[in-house]
C-alpha cells in the first residue's frame, strides 16, 4: 500500500483553477520531490493534505484513510518556517508537541530521549531554540514533527536560507530518515537537493503533474544525450550550425545551450564549429536543472 495517494485533485480560488487534476503518490522508505515555480500549487497541496483546506474536488488518502483526524496522527510536517517555540529547549518543544499528540508521561520522556539520540540534539537539548543557528533551528523543527511517529512526513523547503556546510548536514538527517522506511513528500527550490535527495519526481505546471519519474527517466523524457555551451560573438552562427546537424538549441540563463543526441568528445565538437570564432566551449551532462526548465518552459529555443 502506498503511504500517500492523491488522485484527480482539483482546488480553485476565487475562479482562478490552482490544482488541476493532480495526481501522485508516495509510497513507503520513498522520498517523493514535489517542484514547480511559485504559485503553482506546492503549498496548497500541502495544506489539503494537512486538512486546512478541503479539495473541490478528488480524493488524497494517507495510509487508505481519507479522515482529517486520522490523517493527523499519520503525517508529520516540518513547514518552511521555524514552527516550534524559540523560548523554550530543544527537549521541551518535543515534550510541549508530544502531550499535543496525547502521549503519556512515559511515552514523552522515551520519545523525547529518542529524537535527542536520532537527531543528535544531545549538545543542545537544555538550550533554548531561540539561541540555536539555523540549522540547528531547522533540525529540531523536524524532530518536533517526528514525536508522534507518523508515516508520512512533509518537508517543505527544509534547506531554505542555509548555508552549504548546514544543508549538507540536514541531507544527511533526511536520508537517515528516509531508510527507516518512512515516505517524504519533500518540496524545494534546490534542485541538486531533488537531484540528490528524491528516489522520484513530480514537477508541477499549471495544477498538475506535468512530467514525473526518476532522475534517469527524467533524463530519458529529454532527447538530449549530453549538453554543449558553446560562447561566440556570432551566436547565430553558432545557433545555425547546430541547427544542421539537426540539434535543439535552448537558452538558459541568457547563453545558448545545445542538446547533442550522443556523448562527443571535446575534440569533436570544436571540429563541428570550425570556422566560428569561439570563445568557450564545454560539455556538461543533462541536469534535472535543465529538465526542470523545459517542462517548466523556463528555458526557451533560440
Amino acid at each position: 500500500m502506498n503511504i500517500l495517494e492523491i488522485r484527480g485533485v482539483n482546488k480553485s480560488f476565487d475562479g482562478k483553477l490552482v490544482l488541476d487534476g493532480l495526481s501522485f503518490s508516495v509510497a513507503p522508505g520513498e522520498i517523493y520531490g514535489l517542484l514547480g515555480p511559485n504559485g503553482s500549487g506546492k503549498t496548497t497541496t500541502i495544506n489539503i493534505l494537512c486538512s486546512l483546506l478541503a479539495a473541490d474536488s478528488g480524493t488524497t488518502r494517507v495510509m487508505g484513510t481519507d479522515s482529517g483526524d486520522e490523517r493527523k496522527r499519520l503525517i508529520g510536517f516540518a513547514p518552511q518556517e521555524i514552527s516550534i517555540y524559540r523560548d523554550l529547549t530543544c527537549a521541551e518543544n518535543l515534550d510541549f508537541f508530544s502531550r499535543l499528540y496525547g502521549l503519556s508521561s512515559q511515552q514523552r520522556r522515551e520519545r523525547v530521549s529518542e529524537l535527542i539520540e536520532a537527531f543528535h540534539l544531545g549538545e543542545y537539548a537544555n538550550t533554548c531554540v531561540g539561541n540555536l543557528s539555523g540549522g540547528w533551528q531547522r533540525r529540531i523543527n523536524i524532530a518536533v514533527a517526528q514525536v508522534h511517529a507518523p508515516r508520512l512526513l512533509i518537508l517543505d523547503e527544509p534547506t531554505a536560507g542555509l548555508d552549504i556546510e548546514a544543508r549538507h548536514e540536514l541531507w544527511q538527517l533526511i536520508q537517515r530518515l528516509h531508510q527507516s522506511g518512512i515516505g517524504i513528500l519533500l518540496t524545494t527550490h534546490h534542485l541538486e537537493e531533488a537531484e540528490l535527495l528524491c528516489s522520484r519526481i513530480g514537477i508541477v505546471r499549471n495544477g498538475h503533474i506535468a512530467r514525473e519519474g526518476t532522475l534517469a527517466e527524467l533524463r530519458d523524457s529529454i532527447p538530449a544525450q549530453q549538453l554543449a555551451m558553446v560562447e561566440a560573438g556570432d551566436e547565430e552562427a553558432v545557433s545555425a550550425r547546430a541547427r544542421e546537424h539537426g540539434w535543439e538549441v535552448r537558452r538558459y540563463g541568457g547563453k545558448p545551450t545545445l542538446w547533442l543526441p550522443r556523448i562527443f568528445s571535446l575534440a569533436e565538437l570544436v571540429e563541428v564549429f570550425a570556422g566560428i570564432s569561439v570563445t568557450s566551449m564545454a560539455l556538461k551532462p543533462v541536469g534535472l536543472e535543465h529538465i526542470y526548465l523545459e517542462v517548466t518552459g523556463a528555458g526557451y529555443t533560440v
